[in-house]
């Protein structure tokens, strides 16, 4: 079973998802800059396996600047902004780096030492991994009731095991389904540009032993007109408090689609995706990535010199087309102001 993000002895160990579905292979990061540079860099993606990443980087740093104790808060402010500033969309990265400041704060103000900081650190990296991967299974078992007893389900970008501590959001609804015994067919957008869907959910779910049938992008609206999916499941990188959702590009023509097909449009994510600072989408910043993952595929380049390249890396959801929001304390409903507030104090 491959691991997403876990901390060694000699730092980060993460699962280069760059090169999946062709090489397994793994990347020993041993310096906080070389882990914000791989979450720049897509070596991990998804914004829980994100958030993981950055606590485990943060108590790497924190471990390395133990030895210069009179340098240790500023060491740390630095590295602390250094995480945050790695991607901008998904808010879990955010999330994480609060909570673990305010960890380290919470010690200093006690009168704890740097040995007490590093240690702290360490320990509440480790709990934001194993809480991702308890929230995905409550996820699962409360989305998985939304699933008929046989249904095909399309699914965009993943939001699986490879984009959580290990489980899924989305496709943490889909195994769970499975497991509960229903009859379960995937469809699997490839998203492009990237191809997570191609080459990261499929792979996935086949070791899984889950039905799988991979779709270019632009034939998920003729298979809904034609009957052939029963509902959809996406993750999210950030919603805001009114529902809105922003998402792997493609993501918001997806539910257009399911919405004038009558197909039911979910959305699976902690509550920690939820940024309640954020009144709606219009506040989400969108990610620019370089115009080469348009322009080549996989180092060949497909497009001409000279052409212009527009490639954000996500669009946002008006709450107006999702029909639930699955997290690990529920399932909210419309109107999201609402729902998802009181959910927010359970």
């Amino acid at each position: 079973m491959f691991r997403t993000a876990e901390r060694t002895d000699k730092g980060v160990r993460l699962i280069d998802q760059r090169k999946l579905p062709l090489v397994e292979t793994y990347l020993e990061l041993e310096t906080p800059e070389e882990v914000a540079q791989a979450i720049t860099d897509m070596v991990v993606r998804g914004a829980p396996a994100i958030g993981i990443t950055a606590a485990f980087g943060l108590a790497l740093a924190a471990q390395g600047a133990a030895g210069h104790p009179a340098g240790f808060d500023g060491e740390m402010s630095r590295v602390f902004k250094l995480m945050e500033a790695a991607r901008p969309t998904a808010v879990n990265l955010a999330w994480a780096v609060r909570r673990m400041r305010a960890r380290a704060g919470k010690v200093r103000s006690g009168g704890g030492d740097t040995a007490a900081i590093v240690a702290a650190l360490e320990t509440e990296a480790q709990a934001i991994h194993d809480e991702d991967l308890e929230s995905c299974k409550a996820i699962g078992a409360n989305g998985a009731g939304l699933v008929p007893a046989t249904a095909t389900i399309l699914t965009h970008c993943n939001a699986g095991g490879l984009a959580t501590a290990g489980y899924g959001t989305a496709l943490g609804v889909i195994r769970a389904a499975a497991e509960a015994g229903k009859k379960v067919h995937v469809l699997a957008d490839e998203t492009r540009p990237f191809l997570q869907g191609a080459r990261l959910t499929a792979w996935e779910l086949l070791a899984d032993g889950i039905e799988t049938t991979l779709i270019a992008d632009n034939m998920a609206g003729s298979l809904m007109h034609k009957g052939e999916v029963d509902l959809v499941v996406v993750g999210s990188d950030r919603i805001a408090a009114n529902g809105d959702v922003a998402n792997k590009i493609g993501t918001y023509s997806v539910a257009v689609l399911a919405r004038e097909n009558n197909v039911p449009f979910f959305v699976a994510a902690p509550m920690s995706t939820v940024d309640f600072d954020c009144p709606s989408g219009d506040q989400i910043p969108i990610e620019e990535r370089d115009s080469r993952e348009v322009t080549e595929v996989f180092g060949t380049r497909v497009a001409p010199e000279g052409v212009g390249v527009r490639n954000p890396a996500f669009d946002v959801t008006p709450a107006r087309y999702v029909d639930a929001i699955v997290t690990e304390v529920g399932v909210a409903r419309p109107p999201y102001l609402e729902s998802l507030r009181a959910m927010r104090g359970q």
